[in-house]
C-alpha cells in the first residue's frame, strides 16, 4: 500500500489508510483487520507504530480490539428510540446488516407473576454475526396460544409478536449492569464490560402479553427519544 500522506508521522498514515479502508466498504463492519505483524511488513514499521496507529482507530470509535482475536471493524451504534417498542430484527436488516436470532431454549413453565402457563425462551440476536443482545422472554399462552408452535428458529420472537398480536400499553425499565459470566460468554464481551439492560411488559388490554429481558453490548447500542408538545 503506498503511503502518500508523507508530511505525517508514521502512526498517523497507517491509522488514516486503514480509517480510508473502513469507510470506503473496503473493510465492513464486524471484518477483522490486517493482524500486527502483517501491518508491521507492509508498512515497514516496529510493533509499537501499529499499536499507536489502532488505538487511534480505537479512540475515533472505528475499530475494537478483541483479546486472543485480534482487532476488528466496529459495528455502527444501533439507535433505538426509548418509547416504541422496538423491532431489532428490524433495526439491524434497516442498516443493512445481517440479522439472526439463535433460540437457546425454549419450554413452557407456571408462572405466578404472570398468572398462568408461560413459554420460557431464551436467545441471542446477531448483527453481522456478532452477538449483540441476550434475550430472556416469556410469552403468556393464554393470551397468545399460537405462540407454543410458532418457530422461533427463524424469526425473533420479538418481531413475531409485534407482527402476531396487536399490544394496548407497555412499561420499560432501564438500567445498566455489569456483564456477568453468562453474559460474558454470550456476548462475547470481558467480565465487567458495560452492559445496558431492558426489561419490558406489554398488555393487550388487561392482559400481559410478553415479559422479555435484553441485555445489550453497552458499545453498540443506545436508546433515543425526543420529546414535543
Amino acid at each position: 500500500m503506498s503511503l502518500v500522506r508523507k508530511g505525517w508521522p508514521l502512526h498517523r498514515r497507517i491509522s488514516r489508510d486503514l480509517e480510508d479502508r473502513i469507510r470506503a466498504g473496503e473493510l465492513r463492519p464486524g471484518q477483522r483487520i490486517p493482524i500486527e505483524h502483517d501491518l508491521m511488513q507492509t508498512y515497514g514499521c516496529a510493533r509499537m507504530t501499529v499499536n499507536k496507529a489502532l488505538s487511534r482507530l480505537v479512540g475515533e470509535g472505528l475499530i475494537e480490539r478483541r483479546k486472543r482475536a485480534g482487532s476488528f471493524v466496529r459495528l455502527p451504534r444501533l439507535d433505538a428510540p426509548v418509547l416504541e417498542i422496538p423491532d431489532i430484527e428490524v433495526e439491524v436488516t434497516a442498516r443493512g446488516d445481517r440479522y439472526r436470532f439463535e433460540l437457546l431454549n425454549a419450554h413452557v413453565i407456571a408462572d405466578d407473576d404472570l398468572d398462568g402457563p408461560v413459554l420460557a425462551l431464551t436467545g441471542v440476536h446477531y448483527a453481522q454475526d456478532r452477538a449483540l443482545a441476550f434475550e430472556e422472554r416469556r410469552i403468556c399462552l393464554s393470551v397468545v396460544p399460537d405462540a407454543q408452535t410458532a418457530d422461533f428458529t427463524v424469526q425473533s420472537p420479538g418481531h413475531w409478536l409485534l407482527q402476531a398480536v396487536p399490544w394496548t400499553r407497555v412499561e420499560h425499565k432501564i438500567s445498566a449492569v455489569a456483564a456477568s459470566p453468562e453474559v460474558c460468554v454470550r456476548l462475547g464481551i470481558e467480565k465487567g464490560a458495560a452492559c445496558l439492560v431492558v426489561e419490558r411488559r406489554t398488555w393487550k388490554d388487561d392482559s400481559v402479553v410478553t415479559a422479555v429481558r435484553q441485555i445489550f453490548d453497552g458499545t453498540t447500542y443506545r436508546l433515543t427519544a425526543s420529546f414535543g408538545k
